[in-house]
């Protein structure tokens, strides 16, 4: 079962954060407006992400297109039936003709005809050849010139080979390539849902982050005023210098300008993620803080494994080497060009329809086309070496794509591992610096520090709240990242998969 360090273990200045981020509710810059109020964890906001974002429609977008790529396929593996007609044509005009003394004369036409076929087409994916069963009627009625009357003819069924001898079976590497072209779109998709996640984790430390500004910039204007207050009394009876007093007066005016400016970044930041996560109606968004994570130590060669076997750069690699190959096996069948074409049928001709049907006669045709060329000028041979320097080129590419993505995941495991030791020192951090400015307020004020040592201590408090913050949202930002990349939740030891023929409908 998955291990989770909850940070109140670590520092009671969690619970006290959260505590003021409730209370920020009320008291914030945008309570005093009407309107919705709305508390959001990171669970929340990454489910909103994933169901109503642009990144996730133009994602699953991605996904529809793909799919009905690979179902055009897929269909064009199977027999396909057509029917064709013509109904009616006609025809009044003059044509060449011929006579038995080697003149010419025009001789004029005057007809009507219909005509209908159908056929059953099947591709041989093994051969890369066509066999089509198919069966049609013709009609022709001659009119005018006293010449009327009508005509039949019949094929009730006829038998048709095509297939190319040398050339390159298409279809053949079609099964081989198209299926990988899916499933990397189908990993594409999956990853851009975690890149998705990684988005709105972004916008939702922002967020987090610019609440906590607000805290800060509150607090230390409390702080500011009181601790000028104090200083006037004190420059009365003579117990402090002008200069101390004006730094605290000074002190005080730089606390308000910050608290406006982080009340101004504060809307922003909360105006960019309800529109990432296109809520409407929302007045006031109100992160709330995670308060336990995973405690996981990842093993990069597990890692690795994972990214191997479900990324859709596996994937695109193996499409890729295919594609290459194949493009070097098309220039080579392209040098010569032999073709078989067979027909094997039966055929009837009558002035009555049922007689077209009967009496009927074979219908043969058996053709074998070639065209090889005597001289090119090397040019074919120059296009196969061509193909061959680009599939050389693109196995280079991805060998050292390979590489470089290897040693991306695992700089990526490490600094993911690092980041809960990071975390741990950022908690204490935090709890250090806020006892240490607490213990420097109340030194102030009995005269025993100065004003530089009071701002010292009150920067650090807040660099170390805020590191504090950023520490979490690295770690989140990392987790989900490796994610995307091996497609394997880590914490449930599951795999990221999706039902794509529900998604897609």
């Amino acid at each position: 079962m998955t291990n989770y360090f909850h940070f109140s273990f670590f520092s009671e200045r969690f619970r006290v954060f959260l505590l003021a981020c409730v209370l920020l509710s009320v008291a914030g810059p945008s309570a005093a407006g009407e309107g919705a109020t709305r508390t959001i964890t990171l669970p929340e906001a990454i489910a909103l992400a994933r169901k109503q974002s642009v990144d996730a429609a133009s994602a699953l977008g991605q996904l529809k297109s793909a799919y009905w790529s690979y179902r055009t396929f897929r269909a064009n593996l199977l027999p396909e039936v057509n029917f064709s007609t013509t109904m009616p044509s006609y025809r009044k005009n003059y044509s060449v003709y011929q006579q038995s003394d080697g003149s010419h004369t025009y001789v004029r036409n005057d007809y009507m005809s219909l005509n209908g076929a159908l056929s059953i087409d099947q591709s041989i994916w093994f051969t890369g050849g066509t066999l089509s069963l198919s069966t049609s009627l013709d009609f022709m009625t001659q009119l005018g010139g006293g010449k009327a009357g009508r005509q039949f003819m019949a094929v009730p069924v006829v038998l048709t080979l095509n297939q190319p001898i040398f050339g390159v079976n298409t279809v053949k590497w079609n099964r081989r390539i198209e299926p990988l072209r899916y499933a990397e779109a189908q990993a594409n998709f999956l990853t851009a849902t975690e890149q998705v996640t990684m988005t709105v984790i972004q916008y939702f430390f922002n967020l987090l982050l610019a609440r906590e500004n607000v805290t800060i910039a509150r607090q230390n204007l409390q702080n500011a005023e009181k601790l000028c207050e104090v200083a006037e009394s004190k420059r009365r009876m003579g117990r402090i210098s002008e200069n101390d007093l004006l730094q605290l007066r000074l002190n005080v005016l730089n606390a308000r300008s910050s608290l406006t400016s982080s009340e101004s970044s504060l809307r922003s930041q909360m105006f960019s993620l309800c529109s990432y996560l296109a809520l409407d109606n929302v007045d006031e968004l109100i992160p709330v803080l995670p308060d336990e994570v995973p405690s996981l130590q990842l093993n990069y060669d597990e890692v690795l494994e994972k990214a191997l076997a479900n990324n859709a750069f596996s994937y695109n690699i193996r499409r890729r080497q295919l594609e290459a190959d194949y493009y070097v096996a098309q220039t080579k069948g392209n040098r010569r060009q032999v073709s078989l074409y067979a027909q094997v049928g039966f055929t009837g001709s009558d002035n009555v329809f049922d007689n077209a049907y009967r009496e009927l006669k074979d219908n043969q045709v058996v053709e074998v086309g070639m065209r090889i060329p005597l001289l090119d000028w090397g040019k074919r041979r120059g296009q196969v070496k061509v193909a061959e320097s680009n599939r050389e080129v693109v196995r280079q590419q991805l060998r050292k794509e390979a590489t470089d993505f290897n040693q991306s995941l695992f700089v990526l495991t490490e600094q993911f591992n690092n980041q809960v030791n990071q975390l741990h020192i950022a908690i204490a951090a935090d709890s250090i610096a806020q006892r240490r400015y607490r213990t420097n307020m109340e030194t102030f004020l009995i005269g025993r520090i100065s004003t530089l040592d009071l701002n010292d201590a009150q920067s650090s408090k807040d660099d170390a709240r805020r590191k504090c913050i950023n520490e979490l949202f690295s770690y989140w930002y990392y987790y989900y990242q490796i994610r995307s990349i091996t497609l394997w939740d880590f914490a449930a030891q599951t795999n990221i998969d999706a039902d794509f023929e529900q998604i897609v409908r």
